[in-house]
């Protein structure tokens, strides 16, 4: 399984789930080193102090806010902790919407999230109210150094959290859209406009993702194999504390919870939360040489370079 990015717990009225967040996509774009093309060395980077000009090593480096012109308030994990535990160990539920009503701008980052063996009831009982009700918790999230808004939905048996964008972070569509508000103002024709709407309609399927591919990537694979094949390689120029344990949410007797969660916002009248937080404010078939250059070609030059080198040598 992939590694955990957060553990805590999905908080909503007095109900608690031990959880885990696991990354939900991943990416399969090449990886290319920089090189000097006079000898082919591999291009490194430094952080660079810039008043001595010195290299600094990763354990030298800090995290400083400037709160005033040259001065700087030093922060460390712990302060990141420390300014809000319970809003860095939970998911706090906010309340449920019609997933519809999310506009596709405002999604970020998909995330999993695992159910602790002690939260598996709960898990459950949660996607599947997400389920039969055909709504998406909305809540927040710290992820490392900074809140999320999050959207929490049932895909399957598993519940996904994908992160929101905050409403400041998108930008209005309307300087992008054309000066024609309308298909008269657009000079369209009715009978264009029903050939277009046909077509559409002549070209409806499900969506179906496996059906897509980075056809792209097979390309520069293909090119690269062939220019491994024909010899084209050049050889690379060689050169000289654990995090703070969380806290664990106890998941105590279920019926008990919701009966009192349910009285709760019975009393409540309005039933919306008064208690919201300030972080409220603020997504051709391979072939058989493509699949040869899977198992040969790697990210950096050195082994293509190796695997060529080999080849020539048994011919």
């Amino acid at each position: 399984m992939a590694r955990v990015i957060w553990k805590g717990a999905v908080s909503f009225s007095l109900i608690h789930i031990p959880v885990s967040l696991y990354a939900a996509s991943r990416s399969a774009s090449l990886d290319f080193d920089m090189l000097d093309r006079r000898d082919f060395a591999r291009i490194g980077y430094q952080r660079i102090n810039k008043s001595s000009g010195k290299p600094v090593e990763w354990g030298d480096i800090v995290k400083g806010y400037q709160h005033e012109k040259g001065e700087y308030v030093v922060m460390s994990d712990e302060d990141f902790r420390q300014a809000n535990v319970e809003a860095t160990q939970t998911i706090d539920i906010q309340g449920f919407v019609d997933p519809g009503s999310i506009q596709s701008a405002y999604y970020s980052t998909p995330y999993y999230l695992a159910a602790e063996k002690r939260g598996e009831k709960v898990y459950t009982l949660l996607r599947e109210a997400l389920q039969k009700s055909g709504t998406a918790a909305i809540g927040l999230i710290v992820i490392r150094t900074r809140q999320y808004v999050c959207a929490v939905l049932p895909v399957g048996r598993t519940l996904l959290l994908n992160t929101l964008r905050y409403a400041d972070e998108v930008l209005p569509p309307e300087p992008y859209a054309p000066a024609a508000t309308t298909l008269e103002k657009a000079k369209v024709t009715q009978r264009e406009f029903g050939m277009a709407v046909k077509l559409v309609e002549d070209m409806r399927q499900d969506w179906q993702p496996e059906n897509y591919r980075d056809t792209y990537r097979e390309d520069l694979l293909r090119r690269i194999e062939a220019k491994v094949e024909a010899g084209q390689t050049k050889t690379l120029t060689t050169g000289a504390s654990a995090p703070a344990p969380h806290r664990t949410a106890q998941v105590v007797d279920l019926s008990e919870l919701l009966k009192r969660s349910l009285a709760q916002r019975g009393k409540s009248g309005s039933g919306q939360r008064n208690d919201t937080p300030r972080g409220k404010e603020a997504s051709a078939k391979s072939t058989k040489g493509t699949v040869a250059s899977r198992r040969r070609v790697s990210s950096t030059a050195s082994s293509t370079t190796a695997a060529g080198a080999r080849r020539r040598r048994r011919a």
